[in-house]
């Protein structure tokens, strides 16, 4: 079977430059970046330069019949909203891409209005962020909340990566119960392989409310292809909230050091414990919807020479 395929969290970067909780993160070379206090293998080797560039992800995409993408962002990474911009610009068939601003300190409303008034259609908040080792920013602060609103107002899609387990999970149900006009896609399948995940996916019980799975072979690293832990943590899924609020993601590039870009799917698609119809959904048919992706191009399959 043919499946529609739209990947609901990914990244790019031309240049990682950032600092968390005053640990630093910056690309080197040969795919190599400092993470905080240590060398780690950022992007595959031959991604020499770090830069992380739309075009070799829309090789990859092309490659693994991947139409369409969301491309968010992550304080590690550094803001990339000017990026992601002309990315935007120049792709608009393929991506749709989230801005950022930085809520770690105050003053990003503001911020928030002028990437409104830029073009972008979604904001990502990586939440799990704003809990530092001196201080935290709360999601329904008076100035989150004010952005909340704004992005309801405006039909803007909140993309949040939460903390572990069930951290921040009741001030994520106070903005919900306050603007359910608001859409939100809870990302990395609610930090699932940590305890209480289940209370994030249970979020996605309001109507306005999706979760997608970027990162999911990454927590279930360990274990390796063909990830059966994580399908099996999408029928778990499935019976808390239904197929129809879940949405795939591959949290490219990071997780392609260890597979390839196709393998962060397929394993879903070759897997016998999901129906056809469960996996068209998660796959592509959810995102299409929720992000509103439409004339998705048609990718053929290519043989690899070792076929």
């Amino acid at each position: 079977m043919e499946y529609t395929v739209i990947d609901a969290h990914s990244h790019l970067w031309l240049k990682q430059d950032a600092r968390v909780d005053e640990k630093i993160i910056q690309t080197i070379d040969n795919g190599k970046s400092i993470f905080m206090g240590e060398i780690r293998q950022m992007l595959p080797p031959f991604m020499t330069n770090g830069e992380n560039t739309v075009e070799i992800f829309l090789s990859n995409m092309d490659y693994a019949q991947v139409s369409a993408a969301v491309v968010t962002q992550e304080y590690i990474d550094g803001l990339q909203n000017d990026y992601l911009s002309l990315v935007q610009q120049k792709y608009r068939k393929r991506f749709l891409c989230c801005g950022m601003v930085e809520a770690r300190t105050s003053g990003f409303l503001k911020h928030a209005e002028q990437l409104v008034a830029h073009g972008f259609k979604a904001i990502k908040i990586p939440a799990g962020r704003l809990i530092m080792h001196n201080k935290r920013v709360f999601l329904n602060c008076d100035e989150m909340m004010q952005m909340f609103k704004m992005m309801a107002q405006n039909n803007i899609i909140l993309s949040i990566d939460l903390a572990d387990g069930a951290q921040q999970v009741s001030e994520m149900e106070e903005i919900i119960a306050e603007y359910p006009d608001l859409k939100i896609a809870i990302g990395h399948f609610g930090m699932v392989t940590r305890p209480d995940w289940q209370k994030q996916i249970k979020l996605a019980r309001h109507a306005n409310v999706m979760i997608e799975s970027g990162g999911i072979t990454w927590l279930f690293h360990n274990e390796f292809y063909p990830f059966t832990g994580a399908v099996w943590a999408i029928k778990e899924a499935i019976s808390l909230v239904g197929a129809e609020k879940l949405m795939w993601g591959s949290d490219y590039p990071r997780t392609i050091v260890a597979i390839t870009y196709r393998m962060s799917y397929d394993f879903v698609v070759k897997s016998n414990l999901l129906t056809d119809e469960e996996k068209s959904l998660f796959l592509g048919l959810n995102a299409e919807k929720f992000y509103g992706f439409s004339n998705l191009v048609k990718l053929p399959y290519i043989k690899n020479m070792s076929e």
